[in-house]
């Protein structure tokens, strides 16, 4: 069930699915995935948004994806019926409907028995997921929810929420699902800028402060549970507009210097990094601003987003 809240009134079907709303002409916009490869590497964020080259396909996104769409689909089912069982029955048939978005996917796996072993850790992180909440005690409001507002700056924010429960008071939380597992104290900040980034987006679409922001780490069985202010939005507000003309001076200047971190061991663009040896190819002709894509992004590696996010350009808060 994906929805969308923005001032666009843009719904994710339409957006990820209709070619002609994808062509149309948009402003500069931002999502937490790509805010935080420029804070990571601004070499990282050019390669992925304005060469937009291909990568490899990753054991480990790929099986965040699959999970995310179990939980997804596992509110489809009556309350009372989402057991253990019922999630570990629904990941064939999301294996499949992934295989069939992205047909490549199966060359991950040298024979079955290495696929079968990926379907149990899979498997596993459903079990760990029942053990930090009762979905037969939730009713989700939205899943999947594309979310968009825009800034007095002119930014148009761009997100996908996991899931978002309203209480009937009208109180809502933003929850996220992740794969991984919870980062260190000192590294849950990071951690919770995308969250923040998400109830910027609903504040400004919806005039609403979120209750709650949730993260529930399904990699080690983790919740991390933030209640935001309106001190703490504003705070992410000015960061992201910083951010913004960060990477516009970058898109102006053409300097995209890589910034070398421990993040590199999973970039698969390292035979294009000056830091390794490589050259970058010739900047692709783009329009001014830069648009990010529309569609839903596939879940990022794991690994790096269990590993503390190296600091990119300076960037006030």
């Amino acid at each position: 069930m994906s929805e969308t809240i923005s001032e666009a009134a843009v719904t994710a079907e339409q957006a990820g699915d209709d070619p002609a709303i994808e062509d149309q002409p948009r402003g500069p916009s931002l999502s937490p995935s790509r805010a935080t490869d420029f804070m990571t590497c601004p070499l990282l964020y050019r390669f992925r948004v304005l060469d937009r080259l291909p990568e490899p396909p990753s054991p480990v996104a790929a099986r965040g994806t699959l999970v995310h769409a179990v939980l997804e689909r596992l509110f489809d089912e009556p309350q009372g019926s989402r057991t253990p069982d019922a999630a570990r029955s629904l990941v064939p048939s999301q294996w499949d409907r992934l295989l069939a978005d992205q047909p490549e996917l199966a060359a991950m796996f040298a024979g079955d028995s290495e696929r079968d072993a990926w379907f149990d850790e899979a498997r596993e992180m459903l079990d760990r997921y029942f053990t930090l909440e009762d979905p037969n005690r939730l009713e989700p409001t939205h899943r999947e929810m594309s979310v968009e507002a825009m800034l007095e700056s002119g930014l148009m924010l761009r997100g996908y929420i996991d899931r978002l429960d309203v209480a009937r008071t009208g109180e809502l939380r933003i929850v996220d699902y992740k794969t991984g597992t919870a980062p260190r104290e000192e590294y849950e900040a990071r951690a919770l800028f995308q969250m923040k980034f998400y109830a910027l987006a609903l504040w400004r679409a919806r005039g609403i402060i979120p209750k709650m922001l949730q993260l529930i780490y399904l990699g080690n069985g983790e919740l991390v549970r933030y209640v935001p202010d309106e001190g703490d939005l504003l705070a992410t507000e000015r960061k992201i507009n910083a951010l913004w003309r960060a990477i516009d001076r970058a898109r102006t200047t053409g300097d995209w210097r890589p910034h070398p971190s421990r993040l590199c061991d999973w970039c698969s663009h390292q035979a294009l990094c000056p830091a390794f040896g490589g050259s970058p190819p010739p900047l692709p002709p783009e329009p001014n601003p830069v648009p990010e894509p529309a569609a839903p992004e596939p879940a990022a590696a794991e690994p790096a987003a269990a590993e503390p996010v190296a600091a990119g350009p300076a960037v006030p808060a």
